[in-house]
């Protein structure tokens, strides 16, 4: 296994979990949960939960190998899935252990909490069933290569892709496979589900429309380059950025480019996926900037620089978008206009993005350490 070593924000964090075990605060946890790697079937990466102004760390967890995958709220459990090869299940209130599954490779797929399982992909090409409840596993399937994109769930079919140059679809219930669908490159995001159809943008450049229940490709329009992002989905259009520096909007009906963003002095790609609202498309770059667009003209309404590159998806909570950076900041900007409101330094990387449910924020490091957040006053 990878073994990542940060001995200077490792010393931070046991400080404060110290700190922060004297006096944990217990909060009742709500029916609300952040299930999926960007909240929803659509994959908008906006939380119905809206978080306090200030925000404090309440409880903390270290895993020794580091994280990458974005984290699951469900049921009073945070699912954490590690590039140690196990999955765990931590008190959403305490931040405790409850149970670990021990999967034997790394895993940077986030996990998928759906029906009483939890569904995750490693990097040795296995898809895993394990009981949210108990930790147990329920089934393996294999693919031919990695799984490093996370899964979504249409009715009685589970959907991802892998490494393997393919998209799945199979049953919760056993693994059982569906259908699958060759592409001409690696799938590394998660497909959407909208409309009764898997939306799915690829390694190889194109977006593709699937049939949810065939996976007959309906439509697929040609994007010119290689996509890592998932795609959003939101009014019948696609939102997805590339590795030529792009942002660009489908639209469903018609099938073709409705427009493109494209910063004229850089040009890096997006590797994170937009979190998408009705008057906000934001997405985050490697070109260390974030940037604010009109979802209905791909015009620049603001954009935000900042010390590192940003490969961990952005989050929208109310009037806020929450960024995680290679720097190691945690900030939220008003959706507004980009003005800072909220700020915390780890001083270690994050590629995992936000997941915010019940008044809280969970996040994890590069490093390996995973924090809670919660109001101040709490």
């Amino acid at each position: 296994m990878r073994q990542r070593s940060n001995q200077g924000s490792s010393v931070v964090a046991g400080l404060l979990l110290a700190t922060l075990l004297a006096a944990s605060p217990r909060v009742a946890v709500a029916a609300e949960g952040w299930t999926q790697f960007r909240g929803g079937g659509e994959q908008r990466g906006v939380a119905t939960s809206v978080l306090p102004e200030d925000l404090k760390p309440v409880w903390i967890f270290e895993i020794a190998d580091g994280v990458e995958a974005t984290a699951a709220i469900a049921d009073g459990l945070v699912y954490i899935a590690g590039l140690d090869g196990v999955l765990y299940a931590l008190g959403f209130d305490d931040g405790k252990l409850r149970w670990k599954y021990e999967g034997g490779e790394e895993i940077k797929s986030s996990p998928l909490v759906a029906d009483g399982g939890v569904y995750f992909g490693d990097e040795y090409g296995k898809f895993h069933a394990v009981d949210a409840a108990t930790g147990k596993g329920r089934w393996i399937i294999e693919t031919d290569a990695a799984i490093s994109g996370s899964a979504n769930l249409v009715g009685d079919r589970i959907v991802f892709g892998s490494y393997d140059n393919s998209l799945y679809s199979v049953s919760p219930k056993d693994g059982s496979k569906i259908w699958s669908v060759e592409t001409q490159g690696y799938v590394h995001g998660a497909p959407a589900i909208a409309g009764g159809r898997v939306i799915s943008s690829g390694c190889d450049g194109f977006l593709r429309f699937l049939d949810v229940d065939t996976g007959e490709t309906l439509e697929s329009v040609e994007l010119g380059s290689y996509v890592a992002a998932s795609a959003a989905v939101l009014d019948g259009r696609v939102f997805v950025g590339t590795f030529d520096g792009q942002v660009l909007a489908v639209d469903m009906a018609e099938a073709k480019l409705a427009w493109e963003y494209k910063p004229q002095d850089r040009e890096f790609p997006f590797y994170a996926s937009a979190a998408v609202t009705a008057d906000r498309v934001i997405a985050a770059g490697r070109d260390k900037r974030v940037h604010a667009l009109d979802p209905k003209t791909g015009k620049e309404l603001w954009k935000l620089a900042l010390p590192a590159r940003i490969d961990a998806s952005p989050v929208i909570s109310g009037d806020r978008v929450f960024i995680a950076d290679k720097a190691g900041q945690l900030l939220s900007l008003a959706l507004e206009d980009g003005k800072e409101r909220w700020r915390f330094e780890t001083g270690d990387a994050f590629s995992a993005s936000p997941a915010i449910a019940n008044g809280r924020l969970v996040i994890s490091t590069e490093g390996g350490t995973v924090y809670s957040f919660a109001g101040a006053a709490q």
